[in-house]
């Protein structure tokens, strides 16, 4: 791994975590610093670490590890993992911090970090913003004692965990594809599904990608962008299932297909998982991202439940969820947080969760998002790429906003207009803007929408 002079400024901190280009922005001695930043900032007794199956990944998590044990920081390393693994992991010890070492859906050669608290809280910013200024400082001395180093195995226990989260004994008969991507979903899988047949489960599970491949021989596993569902769609009809799940490469993400191979797009995946969560807690709070928010408000109003608009990030929906007490969070991205797993995203419940729903009601997976669909039609993520996209989004409030029912700034610009809805935000690393629209049950007022809104903001595009 090329190594990073101590000289250069670090340039791996995003808003929330640390994410770079290995031997650009992040080598082995930017995590040791970062180990050892984090060690002098959050003064943790224990620090859980996992890392994902990228190539650089085991030695990025050595170093971090290193570096937290020489801030004298004890470390309990779990190894080849997910990130919700680490999350349980920090939360079950119970841990002062975790950091999972993982980049997720980027670039094959990119690395990063994803960082939590004591209970898996999110870090705060002032917290955050500590540690990347301690690490910017090479010399930071370690401190006066080392930290001890143990590894442990908490898969059994995690997989125990998740099949608590749903009656094993109502999943299925049914056939599902589960596509790991060559991530590291498998590996949890496998002890996940143990677990549920022992305690009754009747799922026929045809494994797809399943080998951690550091190689990702098929490309990163980010089922978001619509090239990369067409191997998932294909083994659903193939193997003539039920339904088919995908994950990204550290599986805090799930996505779903229908029998068709058709992909069921977030917003719906979100209202369906309110629904299961409210068939079994009524009256539970519910939160949900304003991007896309009506086929979610209307099943959360007639479950009987309370629905919760937060800003987008997963910062955001726990913050909301825990002030809020709400059993579940959703967001159209395909992160699905859940109280009962310390307020935090999980890749494996979502699924097993909408099992259970679709097992005891009898409908298939296409039939429910139907129903859905029908009642509340949406355009799915538009991108546009323009040179301004603050001045897109203002030429956009000043054409249209007079005559809004609703105006919502939470994330971006929302605008509600009784029959039809929509938000535009800008992206937080790319000079796009992403429009949704939403009716109330017209798909041609849908098309029309879109058709106008993409003319006027592709009007301004360079």
């Amino acid at each position: 791994m090329q190594r990073l002079t101590e000289s250069e400024p670090l340039r791996c901190f995003k808003a929330y975590d640390v994410r770079g280009r290995i031997g650009v922005e992040l080598d082995e001695a930017v995590a040791r610093r970062i180990g050892r930043a984090a060690a002098r900032v959050l003064s943790p007794r224990l620090v859980v670490v996992g890392h994902d199956a990228r190539a650089s990944s085991p030695g990025l998590a050595a170093a971090l590890a290193e570096g937290l044990r020489e801030g004298g920081a004890g470390v309990c390393d779990i190894g080849l993992c997910g990130t919700e693994e680490v999350y349980f992991a920090t939360g079950r010890l119970p841990a002062d911090a975790g950091i999972m070492v993982t980049a997720s859906h980027n670039p094959i050669d990119y690395n990063g970090m994803k960082l939590v608290g004591p209970g898996s809280r999110p870090l705060s910013e002032a917290e955050f913003a500590a540690i990347r200024d301690a690490a910017a400082d090479p010399g930071t001395a370690p401190a006066a004692g080392q930290g001890g180093l143990e590894t442990r195995d908490l898969r059994p226990a995690y997989a125990a965990h998740v099949a608590d989260q749903v009656r094993a004994e109502a999943l299925g008969p049914m056939r599902i594809v589960t596509d790991a991507g060559n991530g590291t979903a498998g590996l949890a899988l496998d002890a996940i599904a143990a677990e549920l047949a022992r305690r009754g489960a009747r799922l026929d599970l045809v494994r797809v990608r399943h080998e951690p491949d550091a190689g990702f021989p098929h490309g990163i596993p980010n089922p978001l962008v619509p090239e990369n569902r067409a191997l998932t769609a294909a083994a659903v009809r193939e193997a003539g299932a039920d339904l088919g799940v995908a994950w990204d490469g550290d599986f805090d993400r799930c996505f779903l297909f229908d029998a068709t191979g058709a992909f069921v797009p977030g917003e719906y995946v979100v209202a369906l998982l309110a629904r299961a969560v409210l068939a079994r807690e009524p009256g539970a709070a519910i939160v949900h991202d304003p991007r896309v928010i009506w086929a979610i408000e209307e099943t959360v109003a007639r479950e009987g439940g309370r629905a919760v608009a937060a800003r987008t990030g997963h910062a955001f929906v726990k913050a909301a969820m825990r002030e809020s007490g709400a059993a579940y969070g959703g967001e159209m991205s395909a992160h699905h947080y859940f109280r009962d797993f310390y307020f935090c995203d999980s890749g494996m419940i979502p699924w097993l969760r909408i099992v259970e729903l679709l097992s005891a009601s009898g409908q298939s997976l296409a039939e429910a998002v139907a129903e859905l669909r029908a009642r509340h039609p949406s355009s799915g993520e538009i991108n546009f790429e323009v040179p301004d996209p603050a001045a897109a989004i203002a030429r956009v409030e000043a054409r249209l906003a007079p005559d809004a029912e609703a105006v919502d700034r939470r994330d971006g610009l929302g605008l509600g207009f009784g029959a039809w809805r929509l938000n535009l935000r800008a992206s937080n690393t790319e000079p796009l803007l992403r429009l949704n629209l939403e009716t109330r049950g017209d798909a041609e007022l849908l098309r029309r929408k879109t058709a106008e809104l993409t003319a006027l903001i592709g009007a301004g595009a360079g």
